[in-house]
């Protein structure tokens, strides 16, 4: 080692320095190797084609693969498949399943067979975000028939933009779906909270979808998906040009192999055909028409996402900018005025919101996949069955005193907590002002539109050949800043040989090297410069946007009322979807008197459970290990399961003093099994901690119905422990003395 401080500093510098241009030269020589292969990918699992969209119908770019378990991994044919669909937005396929702990990983580790939704570099001439959707109709048809056996339908994943297409085709094609998980997906494109979020701004900026068309025509009929890549990469103007290659550099020794990996995904920048990123940004982006209802498919029928049976969970993060919490969630508000409207349509919608990840995080980071996507994969036929309604996943540590740790699979417990429409609100979101202006920007880029496909689209179609469109994607900054450290470029011929010497006479600098304290402060500086100018462009572009699209004047000619109250996307009320909730009340209305013991207990579980407002996967594990040992319970599929616990839901809310009045009816005469019954759902109810309050009034109030305090004084006991007060029951004409009413 050197003894002179800046000896040692400017030998490890230009040695640091060499090893950084070696890794630039393997990332431009991956590049080029993933950009030659007919159907590049980064997943970490081999794979097995079982079908090819090319070959379809309606051919599209888009493959199903089965992934095959890696050894050591056992998977159980019995449990519901997953499907995880990869986005398309710029970068090749495979972020899904990048690494052993991803979506994918944590779904096998949970026994569950698992397959991949990917895309090829170029798109099928013609093909249209209307394909894609009947494709993946098409793949779930043959994931559905490859596992006949499988208790319910599969859980399909939908990263960033390929959530929007999952919810599409989940809107049309309701029976193919189980749970449905939407991590990092706008739903809800004009939503976010001021002074924050500024991407929502630029369709407006730049004076609509205008610039998408002619970006298509100078493609040749084809969009570059490194444009979207570069709007990633403007969001952070810190990262992307300082901190990412900086933190290469500083750490080159140990850091290479990560960011090689990273780049090998970040830098596969595939094709869309014009059409279907037009259809992208002037029905989504900027005319965020799919959370109204307004998007319609080639024969007519309306894409609205109140169709969805499955339940729906959606991951966002505070720490996204790409995707924040409001777009997220605020398709909730634009689709319901109530949850009460929510549960009449019988849909379940759960979500978490993480604290601090970032957008990219929400898909590669191993701690988010080894809690929250772990905990998902682990606990999704508890969300399948969870009643109708909204809910909060809220994910705990398992701690020495939690209750019943028995019951509780791996490090966090997940917990469902009951929210209302006022929790989404409470994230943040547009005024009715704010919505007038995007409805303005909207307007106006109908109008741009119209205008460049009369007076330039014509001309510039005519002039630009494929050949120019092949050199100008090459042109591409993005594309240059990997193909200029490629083996094509002979001024890195050198790199290769002596970043081999250097690493065999490596001298890393001291960590108390005063010149490497200067060094990272210097850093720091230029990070703390980056982030104040791109504070202030975001700030800059709000303003302006609010400025321009406010403008009364401007409103008013483009035929948007300033002085309305109502939002103007906002999805219509059905009256049919009212005539057929009215039917299906009267046929349930009709039946609270029919069933047996598994409708008495699930009825009197749903009673008690509605009054603690969540439900956790203690519960539903003990509810699992009953209906395994019960011979009628375990006949039961988990669909039918869903279907009696959701029936019973529904008793309650349309009629609570019928259906309970009812549950004597349903219960056997022999006292002894009556008593058996109400163990097994005291265990079940108080699997998650010890009842209080109107929970343990409402279990008192059931013991009295399966008469515990006639048959059975010390069960009678152990309610009143637990919380509950004796409950006075009148005798009903026609049943036996002291049947409760």
């Amino acid at each position: 080692m050197f003894s002179n401080p800046v000896t040692a500093y400017w030998t490890d510098a230009w040695q640091r320095s060499v090893l950084y241009l070696d890794v630039m030269r393997r990332r431009g020589a991956q590049y080029e190797e993933q950009a030659a292969l007919s159907a590049p990918h980064v997943l970490d699992y081999d794979a097995e084609l079982v079908c090819d969209g090319r070959r379809l119908e309606r051919p599209v770019n888009y493959l199903l693969a089965h992934i095959i378990p890696p050894s050591g991994v056992v998977i159980d044919q019995g449990k519901r498949p997953f499907v995880v669909v990869d986005p398309r937005a710029g970068h090749g396929p495979g972020i899904g399943g990048f690494k052993a702990d991803s979506e994918i990983g944590v779904a096998m580790k949970a026994g569950h067979p698992c397959y991949f939704i990917g895309f090829l570099p170029e798109p099928v001439p013609g093909q249209t975000i209307e394909d894609i959707v009947h494709a993946e109709a098409t793949f779930l048809e043959k994931v559905i028939a490859r596992h006949p056996n499988a208790d319910g339908k599969p859980c399909v994943i939908g990263n960033c933009q390929a959530g929007w297409a999952v919810m599409m085709l989940a809107a049309l094609r309701p029976e193919l779906f189980g749970p449905i998980i939407i991590a990092g997906t706008p739903l809800s494109y004009w939503a976010g909270v001021e002074g924050q979020y500024p991407m929502r701004y630029s369709g407006g900026l730049l004076g609509g979808s205008w610039l998408t068309a002619l970006t298509g025509d100078l493609g040749a009929g084809k969009f570059d998906g490194a444009w979207l890549v570069q709007n990633f990469e403007n969001q952070n103007p810190a990262n992307t040009l300082w901190s990412k290659q900086y933190n290469l550099y500083s750490k080159v020794d140990t850091e290479a192999e990560r960011y090689l990996g990273f780049e090998r995904w970040w830098g596969g920048h595939v094709m869309l055909n014009a059409e279907e990123m037009q259809f992208i940004v002037d029905e989504l982006f900027v005319g965020n028409k799919l959370a109204a209802g307004e998007i319609r498919t080639s024969d007519g029928t309306a894409v609205d996402l109140r169709n969805i049976r499955s339940p729906i969970l959606v991951f966002c993060s505070k720490g996204d900018n790409i995707t924040p919490p409001q777009q997220a969630l605020g398709w909730i508000l634009d689709l319901y005025d109530s949850v009460d409207e929510i549960r009449s349509l019988g849909q379940t919608i759960v979500y978490t919101v993480h604290e601090k990840i970032g957008h990219l995080g929400i898909f590669v980071s191993a701690g988010v996949a080894r809690k929250e996507h772990d905990e998902f994969a682990s606990n999704i036929d508890l969300i399948d069955v969870l009643p109708p309604g909204l809910y909060e996943a809220v994910l705990e540590p398992v701690g020495d005193a939690i209750d019943r740790p028995e019951l509780v699979n791996g490090q966090w417990i997940m917990r469902c907590e009951a929210r209302t429409l006022d929790d989404i609100r409470a994230l943040g979101g547009n005024d009715i002002e704010d919505e007038h202006r995007f409805a303005a920007a909207a307007r106006l880029s109908e109008i741009n539109l119209a205008n460049y496909r009369v007076l330039a689209q014509p001309a510039i179609q005519a002039a630009v050949t494929p050949q120019f469109a092949e050199m100008s994607r090459h042109l591409h900054p993005l594309r240059l800043s990997y193909e200029m450290f490629g083996p094509r470029n002979p001024m890195m011929a050198w790199v290769e040989n002596a970043a081999d010497y250097v690493r065999k006479n490596r001298r890393p600098v001291a960590s108390d090297n005063p010149l490497l304290s200067i060094q990272e402060k210097l850093s720091e500086q230029i990070v703390d410069g980056l982030e104040s100018w791109r504070i202030l462009s975001e700030r800059l572009a709000e303003e302006t946007f609010r400025a321009v699209y406010g403008s009364t004047p401007l409103q008013t000619a483009l035929g948007i009322d300033p002085n309305s109250s109502r939002p103007p996307r906002k999805a219509p009320k059905s009256l049919l979807s009212g005539a057929l909730l009215k039917t299906r009340v009267a046929a349930l209305k009709a039946k609270i008197a029919e069933g047996g013991l598994l409708e008495g207990l699930a009825r009197s579980m749903v009673y008690v459970g509605m009054a603690r407002g969540s439900a956790d996967e203690r519960g539903f594990e003990a509810i699992r290990r009953i209906r395994r040992s019960q011979p009628a319970a375990s006949q039961l599929t988990l669909a039918e399961f869903k279907a009696l616990v959701r029936e019973q839901y529904f008793m309650l809310l349309i009629d609570e003093a019928a259906a309970l009045a009812a549950i004597p009816s349903l219960l056997p005469p022999d006292a002894d099994e009556r008593r058996k019954a109400f163990d097994m759902l005291r265990e079940v109810l108080e699997s998650s901690g010890a009842l209080d309050g109107e929970a343990a009034e409402r279990l008192d109030r059931v013991a009295a119905f399966f008469d515990i305090a006639k048959s059975d004084p010390e069960s009678a006991a152990l309610v009143k422990a637990a919380g509950g007060k004796p409950v006075r029951v009148p005798t009903h004409p026609g049943r036996r003395e002291g049947a409760p009413h």
